[in-house]
């Protein structure tokens, strides 16, 4: 399996997820104490250094009461690069 930091899909997953926690109005250390984890870790996401798991994605989402969003977000994921015949 190939690395997935800094692909264009981890760009797009890292933007949305910093525009939730805007649109929640929270700051990262507002939101890492949601997540109970510190706010480097939220940095660290949002700057596209650290990769979220899928529970972790689910959390932050919750979190942000975006959760409505994650569907768009993951089908907008799936289909960047799928070459179509």
């Amino acid at each position: 399996m190939t690395k997935t930091l800094r692909t264009p899909e981890h760009v797009y997953l890292c933007q949305r997820l910093r525009q939730a926690r805007l649109d929640a109005k929270l700051t990262q250390a507002d939101l890492a104490e949601r997540l109970h984890k510190p706010q480097s870790f939220v940095a660290k996401v949002e700057t596209q250094e650290r990769r979220l798991d899928v529970i972790e994605f689910a959390k932050w989402m919750v979190a942000c009461d975006s959760i409505a969003m994650a569907g768009d977000v993951i089908a907008k994921i799936a289909s960047m690069g799928l070459k179509t015949s």
